[in-house]
This record gives structure tokens, sequence and C-alpha cells, in this order.
């Protein structure tokens, strides 16, 4: 593909999706800043590898395959223990501005740290099923999952984090 043509294209992509794919990072490692390095890295991602993209899913879904992988690949080199803990702190970061902090309400501050609890495979699922809105065939496109298992691994997934907020002490009518 030519040089001129896959800048454009991925230009396109960067103007349709880049805040989708921000927030959806963003949810998965709470880090504004590296939330914005990861988005980057997802569309020099993308341009580099452009030539592997046939059409065969969306390409909003292959951007979030690829953002979910960048992202899998930024926690790995992490030491976990360090990033569980810097991941917590980071719902809500103190780094927002008080304005941001402000407009989250106090149901979204507990459900955003109770969804920071969760395994991955919960918060990755119920990040795109419910937050994003992506439909169940596009969610099993991106994660590279059959239906049933994003099926099966959202019921778990709103279970966990039904019981996370019971835990936190929400009130289990409004869950």
């Amino acid at each position: 593909m030519e040089d001129e043509v896959r800048k454009q294209r991925i230009s396109e992509w960067y103007q349709k999706y880049s805040d989708a794919i921000y927030q959806f990072i963003l949810v998965m490692i709470g880090d504004h800043e590296q939330a914005k390095d990861l988005t980057h890295d997802t569309f020099l991602k993308a341009y580099n590898h452009l030539s592997h993209f046939k059409g065969e899913m969306s390409d909003k879904n292959w951007l979030y395959r690829i953002a979910r992988n960048v992202t899998i690949d930024f926690m790995r080199k992490r030491k976990p223990i360090r990033y569980f803990a810097d991941y917590i702190m980071a719902f809500p970061s103190s780094d927002d501005s008080p304005e941001r902090i402000l407009q989250l309400g106090e149901a979204e501050r507990q459900m955003y740290n109770a969804l920071s609890k969760l395994k991955r495979s919960y918060r990755e699922v119920i990040i795109l099923r419910k937050i994003k809105e992506l439909s169940i065939q596009e969610t099993a496109e991106v994660l590279g999952w059959k239906e049933s298992k994003v099926k099966t691994t959202l019921f778990r997934g709103l279970q966990a984090l039904k019981t996370q907020l019971q835990k936190e002490g929400y009130d289990h009518e409004t869950i």
C-alpha cells in the first residue's frame, strides 16, 4: 500500500476512533498520560501493520484489538505488584483536574473502583460491551474469543462486579 494512502487512512481512523480507543485504554490502566501514549502506540502499530488488515473485521474492531494487545504488552512489562498498586490508586486519578473529579458522581467512582479490582478478562468484556457498547460479535472479534465466551465472561464479570460493589457497601437496590 502506498505510503500516502496509509497515512491518509490512519489519519481518518485517528479522527474517528482515537477518543474511543483512549477511553478504552484509560479504563483498562487508569493513567491518563500512559493512556495517551498507548493510544499513540496503537495507531502507530496500525500504521506499521496496515498491510495485514484484510477487512475481515471492521476497522474499529481491528483498532480495539490492537489497543488491547498494546495495553496488555504494557501491563506485562511492568512489575505486576507495582502496576496493581498504581492501577488501584488511579481511580479516580489524583492527577485529574478537580473539575473532572467533581463531575464523577459517587456512583461512578464506586463503579470504576470496583471495576478496577476485577480480573482483566472481566474488565475487558464489561468495558467493551457495557461502556463502549460493542455488540457480542464485535466484542468477540476484538478479544479473539467465540461469542459464547463473551456471553459467559460478561455474565460472570457482571456477577463479580455486583459482588465487589456489595463488598464496598454499595446499595444493592441500585445495582
